[in-house]
């Protein structure tokens, strides 16, 4: 008898052949009504293509870009200078990989200091200014030798076709960073193997009448 039930608990225990069942619908089953994401945006591209709004932004695009060509963002942190200081620039770089020649040959190795002063000269000055301030541009319109006129704010374009000379912007500020220009107008101009930057207080109106 104890043996009987012995085998009957064994049998409980062991797993039955696992047979699939239709239980029916359970609960209320709603169909996938959800659109396709690729859908949306061609349907949203097309209804924007027929209002017009696509051009709209096109327009409004370009003139955002010209606008940002003809008057790119000022340099920040750039003052007009209140008073006169200069320094030394040392341009010399150290090398961060090898430098070789079209054949392949080693003209510089990684580490090497270089000095660009040596193989290239600045054939002419840098002068920095506020395009937007009459003085600082009549002062550097003065200047001899042909600099180059870089900008820190202002329209360069615009200044090119009243003045039919080249200016230049200094965009994101790194010119003027690179060499710790913090006011204008300033100049860039080569000592030998290093280059001396200025900074330069012009007199006011009230001074240069005396």
């Amino acid at each position: 008898m104890r043996r009987a039930l012995l085998m009957f608990a064994f049998a409980l225990a062991m797993p039955t052949t696992a047979q699939a069942r239709d239980y029916g619908q359970r609960g209320t089953v709603f169909p996938v009504v959800e659109r396709d994401l690729l859908e949306q945006i061609q349907s949203r591209l097309t209804s924007m293509e027929s209002s017009g709004e696509t051009a709209r932004l096109n327009e409004e695009l370009k003139r955002r870009t010209l606008a940002r060509v003809e008057r790119p963002s000022p340099v920040a942190g750039i003052a007009r200078a209140s008073e006169s200081r200069s320094w030394t620039f040392d341009p010399t770089i150290a090398l961060q990989q090898d430098i070789r020649g079209a054949r392949g040959e080693l003209i510089h190795a990684a580490g090497t200091r270089v000095n660009p002063l040596d193989s290239v000269s600045l054939r002419a000055d840098l002068l920095f200014l506020h395009g937007d301030d009459a003085e600082q541009l009549a002062w550097a319109l003065r200047q001899q030798g042909q600099p180059k006129l870089i900008l820190v704010s202002g329209a360069p374009l615009q200044l090119m076709r009243a003045r039919q000379r080249r200016f230049y912007f200094d965009q994101q500020g790194t010119l003027t960073s690179r060499f710790g220009i913090t006011a204008v107008p300033a100049r860039v101009r080569q000592q030998g193997r290093q280059l001396e930057v200025s900074e330069i207080a012009l007199p006011n109106k009230a001074e240069a009448g005396r």
